[in-house]
């Protein structure tokens, strides 16, 4: 039977971002901008590109600032009009365009990702969709959520985003075990949630992109609080294994920035802003790069980092 297709996306952005106070007591963790636009633009615009029309945000108190900004901005357009900035017009009308819908519901308790992920299921109901965490960045030649719906589409089942991680670093990530299928392609045969590194299974860790058939709702209602007295997605993910369904895990091509990292966020911004066609000249001349700017790998000695956590 063929796979259904996928047209909803799912944005868990109700946590705190601890990681990033004060700037955060006020505003959105996902608006932190990288160089001119929001780590939740960015990760609208990967949904977008891989085909993905229907935007569905989990968010909490103190988020408006995400509504606001994919919502159209009656003032600021005709005053950019008036003024014949026709260019900055068409950069914010893109924002939001005509063929995406967008879709809000409330984490009213910050009770962990597996729960936000739930909180998704009036809104995609019996359909597979994607989950997309903005601050696991992601710059990739084909969209990230792309290369594992193309997977999807081949086995008709949950997929998994993952990629090789510092043996040390196990502890800040969901771990997986599997089985190779093809070059990149696993069989998952067991994950598990911030292992210590004597006790992990390997070292592919689950970076922020999922693809879900709609089975993992109704293990997520019966999930029980694991670590961090939190509903964890890497256990409802177990538990779905564990009946039976079968569930793929890709290492994607391209380059992951955890942004939700104040170290993974600067190399972001960085590497942005060597690569911006308005920019990038005169960043890389007081930086004193040459460019073409090939990026370093980031840092794996980054005191806050952390796999993917919402907080």
């Amino acid at each position: 039977m063929p796979a259904q297709p996928v047209r909803k996306a799912v944005f868990p952005v109700a946590g705190f971002g601890t990681r990033f106070l004060p700037m955060t007591k006020a505003s959105p963790k996902e608006m932190l901008p990288i160089v001119d636009k929001p780590l939740i633009q960015y990760a609208v615009e990967e949904a977008a590109a891989a085909g993905i029309t229907q935007m569905i945000f989990i968010t909490g108190r103190g988020k408006r600032n995400i509504e606001d900004h994919f919502d159209k901005a009656y003032e600021l357009e005709a005053e950019l009009a008036a003024h014949g900035k026709e260019e900055l017009l068409k950069q914010i009308q893109s924002v939001i365009p005509d063929n995406l819908s967008f879709t809000y519901t409330r984490q009213v308790e910050q009770r962990g990702l597996g729960h936000a992920v739930l909180c998704a299921q009036p809104l995609v109901g019996n359909e597979p969709f994607v989950v997309i965490l903005a601050d696991d960045l992601i710059d990739a030649e084909r969209p990230a959520i792309r290369q594992l719906l193309d997977i999807y589409e081949e086995h008709a089942c949950s997929v998994i985003g993952m990629q090789s991680v510092p043996p040390e670093d196990t502890k800040q990530y969901g771990i997986i075990s599997g089985s190779e299928l093809a070059p990149r392609l696993y069989s998952l045969d067991g994950i598990v949630e911030k292992p210590d590194p004597a006790d992990a299974p390997s070292n592919f860790g689950v970076v922020g992109r999922y693809v879900f058939t709609p089975e993992i709702f109704e293990v997520l209602a019966q999930t029980t609080p694991g670590k961090g007295d939190e509903i964890q997605l890497t256990d409802a993910i177990e538990t779905l294994r564990r009946q039976g369904s079968p569930i793929r895990a890709y290492a994607f091509e391209g380059e992951r920035y955890d942004c939700g990292s104040k170290l993974g966020y600067l190399c972001a911004t960085v590497d942005y802003g060597l690569r911006h066609p308005d920019l990038g000249e005169a960043f890389a001349r007081y930086l004193g790069v040459n460019l073409p700017y090939t990026p370093h790998r980031i840092p794996v000695d980054d005191p806050g980092a952390g796999g993917t956590s919402i907080l």
